[in-house]
């Protein structure tokens, strides 16, 4: 048995696994997330602000604490589509490696959604259909991943994510009927990219991970917490999903704020990342039905890429 740390820091949050490994198999020591917006303006500049690099740093030495006392043997840390997209990236990860000790590694998008699938699939049993899709959407990308059984077989990154939507399209609390559309127009566009690559026509089943899709799931199954026992590998109708997204997106912030299963750092994103949770569920059903199958469902899953760094950590 090994004890490893994973650390996934993305345009939105940073997040970190304590784990004890063997045999391939996880077993949780420690879970934390922090909102600290490491992307704030990337989509805008093109670099990191500097107190957007303060917060996450700090963060940073947080978790080097939380590694040392419990006895890791062993980190992985890598970033995401922020640092991907930053031209001053070498001062993240300089800072990064006088905090913790470790290299960063700034993963490309098809890494990225390996890792996610891997983490995702993990909650499914052999009920599930082969062909799986898991869609990651993350602070300034999403993922599209899909593959028989534990192994993805085509995936493609698209640059949208629920801080870029939010920065590029919804100004506005909430968002006019314009702000909407022109989001929408953005990330269907992205889709038809996606449908270029990954034939989602052959989708049997569809998992969604990471803060936005669970935020939604929490919505729809009427939470009055953020409980992830209830989200984890909950299956819900499509078309359930898709009128939590529309509500979460029509929202002011005061009501927003109000729900007990919200976490402060999404309350001003969520609207972002439910667009494209509903777009992405209605563009993948349609494929299917164009193709004579039948998708009603999705699923939520609590495990994510940062399952699929843990279990990749090298010992």
């Amino acid at each position: 048995m090994t004890r490893v740390a994973a650390i996934d820091c993305g345009t939105n949050s940073i997040r970190l696994l304590i784990a004890d490994r063997s045999d391939g198999v996880l077993s949780d020591v420690l879970r934390r997330m922090e909102v600290v917006r490491l992307g704030q303006g990337v989509d805008r500049t093109g670099e990191f602000d500097p107190a957007a690099l303060q917060r996450t740093l700090q963060v940073t030495r947080r978790y080097a604490e939380l590694c040392e006392e419990h006895d890791v043997e062993a980190v992985r840390f890598v970033a995401t589509s922020a640092t991907r997209d930053a031209r001053n990236r070498a001062v993240f990860i300089d800072g990064v490696r006088d905090a913790l000790g470790v290299q960063v590694e700034v993963i490309s998008g098809t890494e990225e959604a390996a890792l996610s699938f891997a983490g995702a699939v993990s909650i499914l049993d052999e009920s599930a259909a082969s062909d799986r899709l898991v869609v990651d959407i993350g602070g300034g990308s999403t993922e599209l991943v899909l593959g028989g059984g534990q192994v993805p077989d085509s995936s493609i990154s698209l640059d949208i994510g629920c801080v870029r939507m939010t920065e590029r399209h919804l100004h506005d609390d909430p968002p006019t009927d314009a702000q909407i559309t022109s989001a929408i127009v953005d990330v269907r566009a992205a889709l038809d990219e996606a449908a270029a690559v990954v034939p989602l026509e052959r989708v049997g089943t569809i998992v969604g991970v990471a803060g936005s899709v669970t935020t939604v799931t929490a919505h729809a199954l009427g939470l009055p917490s953020y409980q992830p026992e209830r989200i984890n590998a909950s299956r819900l109708p499509i078309d359930d999903v898709r009128v939590a997204c529309a509500d979460l997106l029509a929202m002011p912030r005061t009501r927003r704020e109000a729900l007990g299963f919200m976490h402060p750092g999404r309350v001003d994103v969520i609207g972002g990342g439910a667009l494209i949770w509903s777009e992405v569920l209605a563009r993948v059903a349609a494929e299917v039905r164009g193709a004579g199958g039948v998708l009603t469902e999705a699923i939520t899953s609590e495990h994510d890429i940062l399952d699929g760094v843990a279990l990749s950590v090298s010992s």
